[in-house]
């Protein structure tokens, strides 16, 4: 069973890559550099090998815990990143639990991220290679080790198997990946400033970790070198009981999991009671936009994409206070600008194949595109706004205002109409509708970076009219020039926006057949 599941998985691997040139490519540049990583790894235990045995303790241990705690915290962010042996398509066979457990953790140490895992704990070896012993036991802690995060991640993933259906949950988890990246800044300020003091404090950091969960397995090679063989002997002893421990909870949470039933969620709706649609005028265009309006208010891969807007204000000030540069706060309008514009950029790939109900009711590409618009634009330009005046309400430079207005609501306009160009020619592997918003597919990564880096390039060509102006505005400190600017973000935006839309209207109607086929090939 366990070589059926690993030929099926290579197969699906194998079939997704083949499906898109650009998968087939972002797989091998993956792969490429996994394997630089690799490398890098080996040569740098290797030169540890030549420094003082506590030094390579230290960065061992600390390196491991992290890779743990990593292979344990991810899933709770990206739940159903590997949909291939999940849960919910297994459940549906007959396997005893027990068998499932054992072939889940074989195929994910077979799979990349568990393979590079294992091999970078095996590289630790070249750190003792001159104590034979030393490294034979860090062979082994690492295989141990690499059990661990294997069995960790599945454990998280089967306990949060129930959980994720709720959309309340899902929420949830957004939230509580808000609030890690709201404390970024503040903790990256914080780790600079006590840089200096961590020569004393990571060893014994090092030390304390050693003689826990996660980093038991990867202080055994150093403490046997240093002549204490009771101690490595429990080091050793409470990494074997992580594991057991984890398989043993991760055996149960299985066993729930593949018998419980996701309960069909009933909700009584007022007659009459349709929502933002009695909010919208009753056209096509309005139709769209209050179906892309209950999309952005429902769907967790919509409402992800906004997560970023108070990340970036928050960053820019705490680094305005660091740096004591005080006109840096100044930049959070225009940069969310750019993010809420590029925000319907993979739209019509959210749609997937609920894109055929547009074209079975002959919704035309110019409503479907004014549509999409008017549904981001209706939070969209109050927020750039609030955040641009609240801006500059901190700084203080009240004289900047026009020229940032016009610069923030320049690249909003242009980047809306771009995305109506672009989402109506690019197709990009996005979670489908109902998987987890920070689910993955096979070259997903690779595909939308490049895609995204190039929109923005486009953005600053279509957005360099007011941008020079306010450079300009800003060197010479000219309030006209500032008036200037808004005028000219507002005009040019809007007629860049107005062509965005009717351009990207007629691809739909030119070629809405063959996107959906796309659609379908990327679901």
């Amino acid at each position: 069973m366990v070589a059926h599941l690993l030929t099926l998985r290579l197969l699906v691997l194998r079939n997704t890559v083949t499906r898109s040139p650009w998968q087939l490519v972002a797989v091998i540049v993956g792969a490429v550099y996994g394997l630089g990583i690799l490398l890098l790894v080996f040569v740098g235990l290797l030169a540890l090998s030549f420094a003082p045995a506590r030094l390579t303790h230290t960065i061992v241990v600390l390196a491991g815990s992290a890779t743990i705690l990593g292979w344990i915290i991810v899933p709770l962010l990206t739940s159903g990143i590997d949909q291939t042996l999940s849960v919910a398509k297994l459940k549906i066979f007959p396997i005893p639990p027990t068998r499932l457990v054992v072939a889940l953790m074989i195929c994910g140490l077979l799979g990349i991220p568990g393979a590079v895992t294992l091999l970078a704990g095996i590289f630790t070896a070249a750190s003792w290679w001159q104590h034979p012993l030393v490294a034979g036991s860090a062979v082994v802690m690492a295989v141990v080790a690499a059990l661990t995060c294997v069995s960790g991640s599945r454990m998280i993933e089967s306990l949060n198997t129930g959980l994720s259906k709720h959309r309340r949950y899902r929420e949830i988890s957004g939230i509580i990946l808000l609030v890690p990246l709201l404390l970024l800044g503040p903790l990256i300020t914080a780790f600079s400033r006590g840089l200096a003091n961590a020569a004393a404090t990571l060893p014994v950091l090092a030390d304390a970790l050693g003689w826990s969960p996660l980093g038991a397995s990867w202080s055994v090679p150093a403490t046997v070198q240093s002549g204490h063989p009771a101690l490595a002997l429990a080091k050793a002893g409470i990494a074997l009981a992580t594991l057991a421990v984890v398989v043993l909870v991760w055996r149960r949470s299985l066993g729930t999991a593949l018998v419980t039933t996701t309960q069909p969620v009933t909700k009584t709706v007022a007659r009459g009671a349709i929502g933002l649609f009695a909010r919208f005028p009753a056209t096509p265009a309005g139709a769209v936009a209050a179906r892309c309006l209950t999309y952005w208010a429902r769907d967790p891969r919509y409402s992800r994409q906004l997560i970023l807007i108070p990340i970036f204000p928050i960053l820019l000030y705490v680094n305005s206070r660091t740096t004591h540069l005080d006109g840096l706060v100044s930049a959070s309008g225009p940069i969310v600008a750019v993010l809420v514009s590029l925000s319907i950029f993979t739209d019509l790939s959210y749609d997937s194949t609920a894109f055929a109900a547009h074209l079975s009711a002959r919704v035309t590409g110019l409503a479907d595109r004014a549509g999409r618009v008017a549904a981001v634009s209706s939070f969209a330009v109050p927020i750039v706004v609030g955040i641009t005046i609240g801006s500059v309400a901190v700084s203080g430079s009240w004289s900047s205002l026009p020229v940032l207005l016009g610069l923030s609501l320049g690249i909003l306009l242009s980047g809306l109409g771009l995305s109506s160009v672009s989402s109506s020619r690019i197709v990009l592997p996005v979670p489908s509708p109902g998987d987890s918003p920070f689910a993955a597919k096979t070259g997903a990564g690779f595909t939308t970076a490049l895609t995204t880096f190039a929109t923005w390039g486009i953005l600053v060509v279509l957005a360099l009219p007011e941008l020079l102006l306010a450079i300009a505005s800003g060197a010479t400190g000219s309030s006209l020039l500032g008036w200037i600017t808004l005028v000219v973000g507002l005009g040019l935006g809007a007629v860049l926006l107005a062509t965005g839309i009717r351009l990207g209207g007629r691809r739909l109607d030119r070629d809405g057949p063959e996107l959906l086929t796309r659609l379908r090939v990327q679901r």
